[in-house]
C-alpha cells in the first residue's frame, strides 16, 4: 500500500508526544467547568497576540485541525489558521514536509542567518499549545531542504550535505546517513583563492525524480558576479564542473537508492545539469517528470537591480546542458551592461539574443517577489486547485508576500499569454502592472492569488513572508513563514471570505511630519547627511533598492529622499526607539533575518568610524521626534493608551520607551500625550494618529 493512503494513525504515542484530542478536550472542558463553579466571568473579547497577528474567536479547519484563524486576504472559500508561533520558540522556520502515513510533519528551522544552531523539530499539530514541537536534531548549519525520498525516507540538506534519518526513532541523531557532502557551502574559496566566509546563497534546495535522480541547488557566491570594472572574463565562479548557480544531478546506483557515505568514502560524482541560475530554491518536477515534455521548473530569484520593478522574477523550463542566463543576462534577454566587453567575443558572445546556448524564462514572475517554494497541488480537499502550480513568494517588496496559482497545461507548463499580462502590487497608487523589459510589455503567464496582500495592517496582522509549502494527506497546504516565525494551514472556509483589509502603512501625511521635524533640527539633519553619505549610498544602494536616490539631486533633496525612503519601509524605524524598528536588527545583525549590507559583520573592523555610523542612525531615530523620551514604568505587564474620541487603542509593554509630546495632556488632565507607538502594541481600533494618551503616572523618564 502506497504511503500516502495508509489509514490515518491517531492514539498512541511517539516521542512523548500525545495524539489524538482527548487531553486537549478534558483540559478546556475542565476549565469552563471551574469557571462556572467559581463565577469568574467570560474572558475578556479583546483579541490575543501572536507573532504580530490579532487573533479572535474564528478558526479556520475543523476538529482536532482547527486553529485560530488570521486575517490575510485570501481566494474566496480558503482560510488560514496559526497553527504555531513564536510562543512556540521557533526562531527562523524555513521548509515543512509531512512524515508519510503519519499526522505529524517535520520542520527546518535555520535559527538565523550566520548560526550553526539550526534544528529539525517533529510538529504534532494536535498537541497542546505549547508542547506541539520535539527537537530532533540540533547545531546544524543551516538546516533547509526537506523531501519524501523516492525510497519514503526523509532526506534534509545542511548548507553542505544531504542526509537521511527517522523522525520517529527514539533517537534520531543514530540514524542519520549522509549520502551527499563536501557540496559549495557557507564558506567557499572562489577560483581565484578569494576566502569567503559566508557565501551568498549556501541553503541547498534540492528534488527527486521518480528515477531516484538527485537534483541539487548550488546557489551562486554573489549577487551580481561584478568585479571591479573593466570585466573581460566571464564569472569564474559559474564556469566549470563544480560550477555556482547551477543544479548539479546526483545519479543513484541501480536500484534507486543512494548509499550511505563511510568516513573517507569518496563524495558521489555529479554533473551540472544546468547553468545560469543565481539562486534556485523553488523547484518543481512534475509527477511525470523525466518523460519528454513533462515540466522541471524552476524559479529564479534575480539579480538585485536597484528599480523597484526590474529585474523580473523567473520561471525556467529546465533542460540539460542549457544556460538560462546569470550573470550575463536578465528578463527575457537583457544583457548586463556590466560584462559587456564578455557579450562580444568568445562563448558568450551575442549571449542575450542570439546564442543557442541561451535559454530564455518560460514566463517572467513579479519583480524581487523571491520565489522560495513551488509544487504542483495534488489533493482531494481543493479539486479546483487540483494539478496546479503553486508558488509562494517571500520577498518584501509591495510585488512578494503572496502564494500564485498557475493553470498549467498538460504538460505541467504554465500558460503564457499575450501582452499586456498584469499583476497586482500591494499598496500601491497603480495596484497593478504589467510585465514589462526594457523593450516593453511582454508575455507572460497570468495566474491566481491564493494568498493576496499580506502587507502589515496595524494592530491585525503583519507582514508576511512564506517560505517552505507542503500538501498533506488530506490536502491540506501547510507553510512555514519566517518573518514572523510561524507554520500555517490552508483549509477551506465556509461562506464569503472577509473584505480586504486596509493598507495603512504609515501615511503620506506622517512621513511628511517626520521629515519636518528632522529638518528642523540642525543636529539630525547633520546626522542624516552623514548616513546617507557613509551608510545608504556607500553600502545600501542597489541591495534590492536605489533608496529613490537620482542623478542630479542635491544633498539636501538626496538626504529628503532616503529619509522619507527608510520611514516608508515596513518597521525599520519607530521614532523615539531605535530599539524597536528592524534598522537597528538588520544593521546590527541582532535577529534572524540576513545582516544589512552582506557581509556588514567584517565593517566594524575594516571600516573605520562604521560603528559610530550605526551609533548616528539610533540617534537619529531617537532624537527624531520633539518631545521627552519616557519608559512605561515597571509593575503591571502593560499599559492601555486612548485616542483623542478616547477608543482604546492599545497596550504597551513595561520598560518600553514612548516620546512624549506633553507631559500634562492639555485636552486630558492626567494624561500624557506621546507619539505613535510601535505596531505591534496598536489594536487595530484607532486610526493613523499623530498622538495618544496615557496616564501620567505609568511613565518614568529614561535614564
Amino acid at each position: 500500500m502506497p504511503w500516502n493512503k495508509r489509514p490515518r494513525e491517531v492514539g498512541g504515542t511517539v516521542n512523548q508526544f500525545t495524539f489524538g484530542s482527548e487531553r486537549r478536550n478534558l483540559r478546556l472542558l475542565a476549565a469552563v467547568l471551574a469557571a462556572a463553579l467559581l463565577g469568574f466571568a467570560p474572558a475578556s473579547s479583546e483579541p490575543v497576540r501572536k507573532s504580530g497577528y490579532a487573533i479572535g474567536s474564528d478558526s479556520c479547519g475543523s476538529g482536532d485541525l482547527a486553529f485560530p484563524r488570521i486575517q490575510l486576504d485570501m481566494k474566496a472559500g480558503f482560510c488560514a489558521g496559526l497553527v504555531a508561533s513564536e510562543e512556540d520558540r521557533l526562531k527562523f522556520p524555513r521548509s515543512i514536509v509531512q512524515v508519510p502515513g503519519r499526522d505529524l510533519f517535520v520542520v527546518a528551522d535555520m535559527g538565523g542567518w550566520g548560526h550553526t544552531d539550526g534544528r529539525l523539530l517533529l510538529l504534532d499539530p494536535r498537541a497542546g499549545e505549547g508542547k506541539r514541537f520535539k527537537e530532533l536534531l540540533t547545531g546544524l548549519e543551516y538546516p533547509f531542504g526537506l523531501v519524501i525520498g523516492p525510497d519514503k525516507r526523509l532526506y534534509a540538506s545542511t548548507a553542505e550535505t544531504i542526509f537521511r534519518f527517522d523522525p520517529l526513532a527514539d533517537n534520531p541523531r543514530s540514524t542519520v546517513e549522509t549520502i551527499v557532502r563536501h557540496m559549495p557551502g557557507r564558506r567557499i574559496t572562489l577560483p581565484d583563492g578569494t576566502r569567503l566566509d559566508e557565501s551568498a546563497h549556501p541553503l541547498k534546495q534540492f528534488v527527486f525524480d521518480r528515477d531516484g535522480r538527485l537534483f541539487v541547488n548550488v546557489g551562486s557566491h554573489s549577487d551580481d558576479c561584478i568585479t571591479p570594472a573593466p570585466i573581460t572574463k566571464p564569472c569564474a565562479a559559474a564556469e566549470g564542473g563544480a560550477a555556482m548557480a547551477a543544479i548539479w544531478l546526483f545519479t543513484p546506483p541501480a536500484g534507486g537508492v543512494f548509499p550511505a557515505l563511510k568516513p573517507g568514502d569518496p563524495d558521489p560524482p555529479h554533473t551540472v545539469y544546468a547553468r545560469g541560475l543565481r539562486n534556485s530554491m523553488a523547484l518543481a518536477l512534475h509527477p511525470m517528470f523525466p518523460d519528454d515534455g513533462y515540466a522541471f521548473l524552476q524559479g529564479e530569484n534575480g539579480r538585485d537591480l536597484p528599480d523597484i520593478f526590474k529585474p523580473n522574477e523567473e520561471i525556467n523550463a529546465i533542460e540539460p546542458g542549457r544556460h538560462y542566463g546569470w550573470p550575463y543576462c536578465y528578463d527575457l534577454s537583457t544583457p548586463s551592461s556590466e560584462f559587456r566587453l564578455v557579450l562580444q567575443s568568445g562563448i558568450y558572445k551575442s549571449f542575450c539574443s542570439a546564442n543557442p546556448l541561451y535559454k530564455p524564462p518560460l514566463s517572467l514572475m513579479p519583480p524581487h517577489g523571491a520565489p522560495l517554494a513551488m509544487l504542483y497541488y495534488h489533493g482531494a480537499k481543493f479539486p479546483e486547485l487540483e494539478g496546479k502550480l503553486l508558488v509562494g513568494l517571500h520577498g518584501y517588496r509591495p510585488t512578494g508576500s503572496r502564494v500564485l496559482v498557475y493553470d498549467v497545461d498538460d504538460h505541467g507548463f504554465p500558460r503564457p499569454s499575450p501582452p499586456p499580462v498584469r499583476y497586482h502590487v500591494s499598496c500601491a497608487a497603480d495596484p497593478t502592472r504589467s510585465f514589462q523589459t526594457d523593450t516593453g510589455e511582454v508575455a507572460a503567464a497570468p495566474f491566481d492569488e491564493l494568498i493576496a496582500g499580506w502587507h502589515r495592517v496595524n494592530g491585525a496582522r503583519p507582514q508576511g513572508a512564506p517560505v517552505g509549502m507542503t500538501v498533506a494527506e488530506d490536502g491540506a497546504i501547510w507553510l512555514v513563514e519566517d518573518k514572523n516565525q510561524t507554520v500555517i494551514r490552508i483549509d477551506r472556509a465556509a461562506g464569503d471570505p472577509p473584505p480586504p483589509l486596509p493598507c495603512d502603512a504609515r501615511s503620506q501625511a506622517m512621513i511628511d511630519q517626520l521629515a519636518a521635524f528632522v529638518a528642523r533640527d540642525a543636529q539630525n539633519s547633520i546626522r542624516l547627511t552623514t548616513l546617507r553619505k557613509g551608510l545608504v549610498e556607500k553600502h545600501c544602494v542597489g541591495c534590492h533598492s536605489d533608496f529613490g536616490l537620482r542623478a542630479g539631486q542635491t544633498d539636501a533633496e538626496k538626504d529628503a529622499t532616503a529619509l522619507r525612503f527608510m520611514l516608508s519601509q515596513d518597521g525599520w524605524i519607530y521614532p523615539g526607539d531605535p530599539d524597536a524598528g528592524k534598522l537597528r536588527t538588520r544593521l546590527r545583525g541582532l535577529g534572524a533575518e540576513k545582516l544589512m549590507p552582506p557581509g556588514g559583520e567584517s565593517l566594524p573592523k575594516t571600516e573605520p568610524g562604521y560603528t559610530r555610523l550605526l551609533d548616528t542612525a539610533d540617534l537619529l531615530v531617537a532624537k527624531m521626534v520633539p518631545g521627552t523620551r519616557m519608559r512605561i514604568k515597571p509593575g503591571p505587564p502593560q499599559r492601555k493608551f486612548f485616542s483623542k474620541t478616547n477608543k482604546e487603542c492599545g497596550e504597551i509593554p513595561a520598560a518600553k520607551v514612548v516620546v512624549v509630546t506633553q507631559r500634562s495632556a492639555v485636552d486630558r488632565p492626567g494624561f500624557s500625550r506621546f507619539f505613535r507607538p510601535a505596531d505591534p502594541y496598536l489594536n487595530g481600533e484607532c486610526t493613523d494618529d499623530d498622538g495618544y494618551y496615557i496616564r501620567q503616572e505609568f511613565l518614568v523618564p529614561v535614564q
